[in-house]
């Protein structure tokens, strides 16, 4: 069955870095797009990142040039490298894969726990 996994949360201080793996089986790898997400505690979930088949990026504003995302194709695995976090950083990670590039992002992994401290 076809899946996500995501990896690499944690908890670390204000201004340290975390590195998130999204690990895809089956055929999502070969989703049209990939991306990242999060869920900061009482709040909505809301988009961080994401990466085309082609390598083509996406950054929520929020995290623009802080964090980057990238993939491994010979690992089927996607990447989010998160440089100098902050407090509002603090959330659950999902990995999501969109299919068809007209779709929905329609597969979810379980999720990994970030937490900064200020």
């Amino acid at each position: 069955q076809a899946q996500l996994v995501e990896s690499g949360g944690g908890s670390v201080q204000a201004g340290g870095s975390l590195k998130l793996s999204c690990e895809a089986s089956g055929d999502l790898f070969q989703s049209c797009e990939m991306g990242w997400f999060r869920r900061p505690p009482g709040k909505e979930r809301e988009f961080v990142s994401s990466i085309s088949n082609v390598g083509t990026t996406n950054y929520a504003t929020s995290v623009r040039g802080r964090f980057t995302v990238s993939r491994d194709n010979s690992q089927n695995t996607m990447y989010l490298q998160m440089n100098n976090l902050k407090s509002e950083d603090t959330a659950v990670y999902y990995c999501a894969a969109k299919w068809a590039c007209w779709g929905s992002w329609a597969n979810w992994g379980q999720g990994t726990e970030v937490t900064v401290s200020s």
